[in-house]
Formats: structure tokens, C-alpha cells, sequence
């Protein structure tokens, strides 16, 4: 029997990711190996119509959760958007890509954004570096 894969990465931008994010240590910390997850780079136009379409938001948006099951999920990040706020926060773009993912993790965990989901994020950018 083969083994499932539990994360992807699919990148429908022009750009790439920067390296020494680990993406899938990260989701495996907080989710579990078993979890399936795939996490999508979108362009601008895109992360603003999934952001529409699902949160009635007419705006790209850096990071976008969307949970498919209890074992399963997908995570958008729109590069651009996060570029842009890793400034706004005075991240550098690889630092900011980790912090963001990390807080669309602990959404597809069943969190919402709260003081004990600020506790766990807290933990887990600790455990990485970030």
C-alpha cells in the first residue's frame, strides 16, 4: 500500500518561495503528520475573488484557511499581499510567510482569533524561530 502525501505546495505565481521555511514541520507540529494539507500561492486577482466568494471581502488578502474536513484542509497565500504586510509588521518576507502560515494553522485547528489562540501561536513561532 502506498503512503499518502500529507502536504503539497502549488504555486501559481510566476514568483518563488524563499527558501528554509519549513512549511510542512510547521503543519505537522500543529495539525499532526496524518493531516492532509496543501497550501496554494495564488496571485492577487485569485486570493480577491476566493476572499469574496467566502468571506464577502472585496480585497486580496495575504492568507486565506479553508478547512475540508477534520483531517483535511488547504491554506492560500497571496506573495504580493504578504510582502507588503511582512513591511507593515517589520518582518523580513520569509519570516512573515512562516508567521502567517503558522496563524492559518491554528485556524484550521478550530481556532478562532483569541488570546488562547494567541498563546499557541506564541508556542509554536517559538519552537521554529519566528
Amino acid at each position: 500500500m502506498r503512503s499518502q502525501t500529507t502536504f503539497s505546495i502549488t504555486n501559481t505565481t510566476k514568483g518563488t518561495l524563499p527558501k528554509g521555511v519549513p512549511f510542512e514541520q510547521m503543519k505537522d507540529a500543529v495539525l499532526g503528520k496524518k493531516y492532509v494539507l496543501s497550501l496554494a500561492i495564488v496571485g492577487k486577482t485569485r486570493a480577491q475573488k476566493l476572499n469574496k466568494q467566502y468571506r464577502n471581502k472585496n480585497y486580496a488578502t495575504d492568507i486565506l484557511s479553508f478547512s475540508l474536513s477534520d483531517e483535511e484542509g488547504e491554506i492560500v497565500i497571496n506573495p504580493d499581499r504578504a510582502r507588503a504586510k511582512a513591511k507593515e509588521f517589520g518582518r523580513t518576507y520569509q519570516n512573515y510567510l512562516a508567521f502567517v502560515f503558522i496563524h492559518g494553522l491554528y485556524h484550521l485547528k478550530g481556532h478562532d482569533h483569541s488570546d488562547e489562540m494567541e498563546a499557541a501561536e506564541a508556542k509554536t513561532r517559538k519552537k521554529f524561530g519566528i
